[in-house]
């Protein structure tokens, strides 16, 4: 793990894996969505409406695996002070929250056909909900982290805390339909087993690997713009001190 802490060698890899997980993620992604919206069949019961999961789902995948991320960068940066842990954790966050507020606006759209309700306040929805005020909360708390010089390595770690305590609400939001009434269905797709026809089934999933090449190529990117930050900051701080 700490091979890749060094910054130069991170930014030798990232600046090659970075467009390819782009490229590949774009044509992976806009091809499953067009099968999807051309090819596959109206489901039986919600019609063209279930189209709008190809774009649902791998939004709600990554909004949970994007403060996963967090959480578990922030685990690194507190017990193994990797250096590029922070920024690995800062680079998450805002892509993750914009998957997750596609995922609210998504299954809003979804909602209004299928349930008769733009909205419910049930707990899959709630804890979805809680979690994009959480990103939000990380972030604003990141950039004021950043700003006040004089924190120092306190203000990192109270991010990282936060990171870390952010995290109790990815199983709430994964077993809400079994704790509580919801009309969401039971998760479809488990450990060895799908309940989806594959007519849907496999470019839901391509649909699922284009978008997370897309976020992990996005993360790369922000990654390498705040060490470029960084590194402008430090130069800048040499020569006032010149």
């Amino acid at each position: 793990m700490h091979g890749f802490a060094n910054p130069a060698r991170f930014l030798r890899i990232a600046r090659w894996l970075m467009p390819l997980m782009l490229v590949s993620g774009l044509i992976m992604a806009m091809g499953a969505l067009l099968y999807g919206l051309l090819v596959v069949p109206p489901d039986r019961l919600m019609g063209d409406t279930v189209r709008i999961l190809f774009i649902h789902v791998p939004s709600a995948w990554l909004g949970m695996a994007g403060w996963t991320t967090i959480a578990v960068s922030s685990i690194v940066e507190l017990v193994w002070r990797h250096p590029l842990a922070a920024i690995a954790a800062r680079a998450a966050a805002v892509p993750g929250a914009v998957f997750t507020a596609i995922c609210l606006a998504t299954g809003s759209i979804w909602a209004r056909p299928t349930w008769g309700t733009w909205w419910v306040w049930d707990g899959r929805l709630t804890s979805f909900l809680v979690l994009l005020f959480l990103y939000l909360g990380y972030v604003a708390l990141s950039q004021a982290a950043q700003r006040d010089a004089a924190a120092g390595s306190g203000a990192s770690r109270v991010t990282a805390i936060f990171g870390i305590v952010g995290a109790v609400n990815i199983p709430i939001i994964n077993r809400s339909v079994v704790w509580w009434n919801s009309l969401h269905q039971p998760a479809s797709i488990s450990m060895g087993k799908s309940s989806i026809d594959a007519a849907f089934l496999y470019p839901l999933l391509f649909s699922a690997l284009g978008f997370t090449l897309i976020f992990g190529g996005v993360v790369l990117a922000r990654m390498r713009m705040l060490l470029a930050d960084i590194q402008t900051e430090a130069r800048l701080r040499r020569k006032a001190m010149a």
